[in-house]
Formats: structure tokens, sequence, C-alpha cells
């Protein structure tokens, strides 16, 4: 996958077949449509592309209000690594800024996708809107044709299990600590990537040494706290273990994990890694005495020893 942080040099792009959103979570839905774009942009010798904007939009528009509260399933680093692996060819992140935000639909739609992308055919995902004051739709993009040498295509809601998915479906359940129905709707684990540093002391001094992650953005949505069975994958090393999310005073929680398979020569601190979340275990416990802290972890331990993953 190429990654392109602007409008400029996309000449080199075959026949684009094009969709545009924020994509948070990749869930099932982004999937089906990344898949759609493939198989067309197959069909006519071309290649896919998604337009993003970097920050959210919500973020620059309504910082006091509704982006002030917002919390994102992935950081730019998995949200690239998530779409590499889903198959796109071309990604392109866009400052997202006021004045870009007074672009109108028409101006993007033939200034930029047809402009200076030269999209062959456009694809929007159900009840999508673009543009100024969200302007945009699928409507305004058939009427489009018309006069552009262009096609588009409106891909239906998905659902699993009746319920719609979307991104605000599947930031609700990872808050809970859904996390089993949050895979469900993501069609893979919720992760997240951060570099690892020394974990907890009173945790190393009762037989079960830790590694804390740091989280990357202040915007990732971190689930709710409590243990996790989880999974760490390091480059080409894979541990199992167990993940407490506890509430700080800090500005973001703790996160720390203990792996079952950590090598006494396998130093991860200041490396990269990524955590695969699989089932929450139990919520957050006060427990004083060491005693009583040894005991509850490694009663943790042998539960998430008995899962299958």
């Amino acid at each position: 996958m190429q990654i392109h942080r602007s409008f400029d040099n996309l000449y080199t792009i075959k026949n684009p077949v094009v969709t545009t959103g924020s994509f948070d979570g990749v869930h099932i839905g982004h999937k089906v449509i990344i898949k759609r774009l493939n198989n067309l942009a197959h069909e006519i010798n071309g290649e896919s592309v998604l337009i993003t904007f970097h920050p959210h939009p919500r973020l620059v528009l309504y910082p006091e209000t509704a982006g002030k509260t917002l919390k994102l399933i992935n950081t730019q680093r998995e949200k690239i690594y998530l779409l590499e692996k889903a198959g796109l060819d071309h990604l392109i992140i866009i400052n997202f800024t006021k004045e870009f935000a007074q672009t109108t639909s028409q101006e993007f739609v033939e200034d930029i996708l047809l402009g200076k992308l030269h999209a062959k055919k456009i694809i929007v995902g159900f009840n999508h809107h673009f543009g100024h004051n969200r302007e945009g739709d699928y409507s305004y993009l058939y009427k489009l044709t018309r006069d552009h040498n262009f096609e588009v295509e409106e891909i239906p809601e998905q659902d699993l299990e009746n319920e719609t998915v979307s991104s605000t479906i599947t930031r609700k359940a990872i808050s809970e600590g859904r996390i089993q129905r949050a895979n469900a709707y993501l069609d893979h684990h919720f992760i997240m990537m951060g570099e690892l540093k020394g974990g907890s002391q009173k945790c190393r001094d009762v037989g079960f040494p830790t590694l804390e992650m740091i989280i990357e953005e202040e915007i990732k949505l971190v689930p709710l706290e409590g243990v996790y069975a989880v999974s760490l994958t390091c480059g080409n090393l894979n541990y199992r273990g167990m993940l407490n999310i506890k509430n700080t005073n800090e500005s973001q929680p703790s996160i720390q994990v203990h792996l079952f398979d950590l090598e006494p020569n396998h130093n991860l601190i200041g490396k990269l890694a990524t955590l695969i979340f699989h089932k929450r275990m139990r919520g957050e416990l006060i427990l004083s005495k060491s005693d009583d802290l040894h005991f509850q972890l490694q009663k943790d331990k042998n539960e998430i020893e008995e899962l299958i993953y």
C-alpha cells in the first residue's frame, strides 16, 4: 500500500477506484467497501484508493462539543496497518483544517476526485455525506455522472445479527469492555499499538512482572478498566498474556501486561508492540495485601490459560 499526504503527484495511480471517509476501526462494513473497491479496480486494470482525513473532522470543527469527548478506535499507525492488511492499494491522508472544511461537495468532486485524481469509479458507503455542511451524497454524485466521465456506486449498510455495524456502535462496545462483541463488529481483534516500557513494581514484587504500553495518541479509545486475555506481538515474537487496565490520576489509564511465555533474554523495553484483545475476564479489584494480589493474579492467569486463543 502506498501512502500519500497531499493531492499532488497522483497521476501515477492507474484508473483510480475511490472512496472517502474516516474508516475508524476498519470494521466489517469498511472491509466490504474495500473489497468492492479492489474487485472493481481489478475489472478495469486500476487501483483502489481511500481518501481519509487527519485529524478527525469533529476535532477541528467541534472542539468544545462533539470533538471534546471523541475517542477513536484506531491511532493513525493502527489504521494504516489495518488498511494495508485489508488489501488497499493507495491511502491518501489529508490534513483536515477549517479552511479545507469550506470545500464544497462540487469542488471536492470536480477539482479533487476528478481534477487531481482522475477517478474512474467512486464508491460510497450507506448514508455517506461529504463536502461543506455535508451537502454531498450518493444522489448528488449520481447526478454529476451525467456530465462527467465517471461511475458511482453505493454500498448497502452492513448488519451483524440484525444490528447495523458502525464505528459508533463499535466504540460503545469497546468502552463497555464487550471486547468479543467489538471483535465481531470489526471482523478482527481490537488492537493497541505502542512502545513498551518497564511495568509496575507492585506486580513484580508479587511474582508477576509486567510491561506498560505507552498510548501513542491521547484520542485513542481505551477499553473499560479490568483484566483482559490478550496476545502481544513484537517483531516476529508472539506471546500470550493478561492485561490490566486501570484508571489513574494521569490523563491516560495505566496499561500493564504480564506475558506468560516471555524468555529471560527477550528484552522488549523500548520496542514497538501490538496488543491483541480477546476477552475481558473481570473488573478492577482493590487488593491492598501482597498475598491477596498474588492469589488473584495467579487465579486470573489460570483462567486465561484455559482459554483457546
